[in-house]
């Protein structure tokens, strides 16, 4: 019997409804890699950056719900959650095109806040087009397959990610496009035109999904609706939801962590340095770029294996075994001899950062009223950016007054964070559908 009575969806027709997310990673991994330098540039002090990275989860507690709820509510010409696709990926797309050129603005309002801004238009409007992408995949698959509708969302999130990071320095060192700018206060040209290109990757990505991807009428959601929602339990959150919460803030706390923290400790631990303007502290930083591409690369590598050992194993044995083994590697930062070897680690947190991306989200799915799917999804973003916003204020704090300003610590926390994320996991209702044994 076939979950939810939805059809079973061919290898490509869940890639292309997916596509558009390499567009919406590709902006992600621009802004995350380029954001600091671009604001410094433009006159930021260094101790102001952690206050900019709350930008992304505070806009996006704050958007996505709101997006969820009327997604859930809207039926147009393009659809049920197209709509969004679109003027999101607009939105974005003109945000990456501003956002390096705010210098040319600086006589209206100081480039620090111009790019500021734009920085959270970007954040505001790639949560447009970002949350409506996780609820297409549960609206349109069966329960046995929802582990593998986000595993291909994870594929594509990685294979942006790896490409956006490193596209800087691909049309730096390969095409020869200068790293200089052309004086100070201005972005340099491979940055620049790095944005360029990522604009138009994300608006023809999303193109592609809305063009190639038809949703279900409002007629097939009244009838789920009536099948599967009782009126006494429509605004009920599920059980499966209050769990994963805790599971999520262990998980994104963790990340927040190595995001902000992994390049002061690489460099002090193995090149020797705490000055962000020497030599060594800039080679560790290239070498962190690296690496973290590794980790988005190993994500994409293992995503389309994680249905496979779900259904061997089950869901939330996966995103257990898949957090142990990223808590664990952030720990042996600690014993690694020296930062070549850290690429072993960073294989270990792509297996974590590959099952983050799509087992919460499979097994949410499996518990949420199709017709709230939407509001759901987006309200589970809190989970999110919660512990986000909680380690932006306190991470700080923690490091200076129990670390003693030593970075590495604060990624061994990560590590211990992520396995008790992993116990957490294991307890768990993952309400699966008994089609699970169709999987193919």
């Amino acid at each position: 019997m076939i979950a939810r009575g939805k059809p079973r969806l061919s290898f490509w027709q869940i890639w292309n409804m997916s596509f558009g997310f390499l567009g919406i990673q590709f902006g992600f991994a621009l802004q995350n890699g380029n954001a600091s330098r671009i604001l410094m540039s433009f006159g930021a002090d260094v101790h102001q950056l952690s206050w900019f990275w709350l930008v992304a989860p505070i806009t996006g507690m704050i958007v996505q719900p709101i997006i969820g709820y009327f997604s859930d509510r809207t039926w147009n010409r393009l659809g049920r959650r197209r709509p969004y696709f679109l003027v999101g990926a607009m939105l974005t797309s003109t945000a990456l095109i501003l956002m390096p050129n705010s210098p040319h603005l600086a006589s209206f309002i100081a480039p620090m806040f111009i790019g500021g801004g734009m920085l959270m238009i970007m954040d505001a409007s790639i949560n447009i087009a970002m949350e409506p992408f996780r609820a297409l995949v549960a609206d349109k698959l069966p329960d046995d397959q929802l582990a593998l509708g986000f595993s291909m969302q994870t594929l594509l999130i990685g294979i942006g990610a790896v490409v956006g990071s490193w596209l800087p320095y691909i049309l730096s060192n390969w095409i020869g496009v200068s790293n200089e700018p052309a004086r100070e206060g201005l972005i340099a040209p491979n940055v620049t035109w790095s944005f360029y290109f990522g604009a138009f990757v994300l608006l023809a990505s999303i193109i592609w999904t809305i063009v190639s991807t038809k949703e279900y009428p409002p007629e097939f959601y009244e009838e789920e609706k009536a099948k599967s929602i009782e009126p006494k339990a429509k605004f009920r959150i599920p059980k499966t939801m209050w769990q994963l919460l805790l599971v999520q803030f262990f998980s994104w706390f963790a990340l927040f962590s190595m995001w902000v923290f992994t390049t002061p400790a690489v460099a002090a631990h193995f090149y020797g340095s705490n000055d962000p303007n020497s030599v060594e502290f800039q080679t560790a930083g290239d070498w962190v770029g690296i690496l973290f591409g590794i980790y988005n690369g190993v994500s994409a590598i293992i995503a389309l294996s994680l249905p496979k050992i779900a259904k061997r194993i089950g869901r939330k044995s996966t995103h257990a075994l898949a957090l142990a083994i990223g808590g664990f590697s952030f720990i042996s930062f600690l014993i690694i001899p020296n930062p070549t070897l850290l690429i072993i680690p960073m294989v270990g947190i792509g297996i974590a950062w590959g099952s983050i991306l799509a087992m919460p989200y499979a097994m949410l799915a499996s518990s949420i009223p199709p017709k709230q799917m939407g509001m759901f999804m987006g309200l589970f973003n809190m989970s999110i950016t919660i512990p986000q916003i909680v380690n932006g204020i306190f991470g700080g704090i923690i490091l200076e007054k129990f670390f003693h300003d030593d970075a590495m610590l604060s990624l061994v926390m990560a590590g211990v964070l992520m396995i008790l994320g992993a116990i957490s996991t294991i307890f768990v209702a993952d309400e699966r559908k008994s089609s699970v044994g169709s999987q193919q």
